[in-house]
């Protein structure tokens, strides 16, 4: 049998208390607490600590959770997006099919004037002119319905 400190496992005893236990119960009491200094070690050594002593308060910063109003917003973002996707969707088939997969490579791909020419065997001013009149395009359209004001 052993004599262990009930203090030295459980902090919030306010004086010591001695009890008689097996000697399994000390062995795996001894193991923890030798995991938990490894652990405090290992949290020193890659300078690890807690930006607060509110229990639990990293499994909050880490897994935020929005109050219903930013989900509402969130929702009206994604909803606002998605008709705009159909708007432009709708608005491409104006363009013809090259201005069309020159204005993708342009901005969808992000590839210079030079790169297009280079793979369609144009001059780079004829697909620099194909995707201006394409934006062109799309600017009327987007006026004429509404959707973007009207430029001065």
């Amino acid at each position: 049998m052993a004599i262990i400190n009930l203090r030295r496992y459980y902090p919030h005893y306010p004086k010591d208390k001695f009890i008689d236990v097996s000697d399994e119960v000390a062995a795996v009491l001894d193991e923890g607490k030798r995991i938990e200094r490894r652990q405090d070690k290992k949290q020193t050594y890659y300078h690890v600590y807690s930006i607060d002593q509110t229990p639990a308060i990293e499994n909050h910063a880490m897994f935020l959770v929005l109050s219903p109003e930013e989900l509402m917003i969130r929702a009206e973002d994604e909803a606002a997006a998605d008709l705009m996707l159909e708007r432009l969707a709708d608005a491409m088939l104006l363009l013809s099919p090259t201005q069309a997969r020159r204005l993708h490579a342009r901005y969808a791909l992000k590839m210079k004037f030079r790169e297009i020419a280079a793979d369609e065997g144009v001059s780079g001013s004829c697909a620099a002119d194909s995707v201006n009149s394409a934006v062109r395009r799309l600017q009327k359209f987007f006026q004429k319905n509404g959707w973007i004001p009207k430029e001065a």
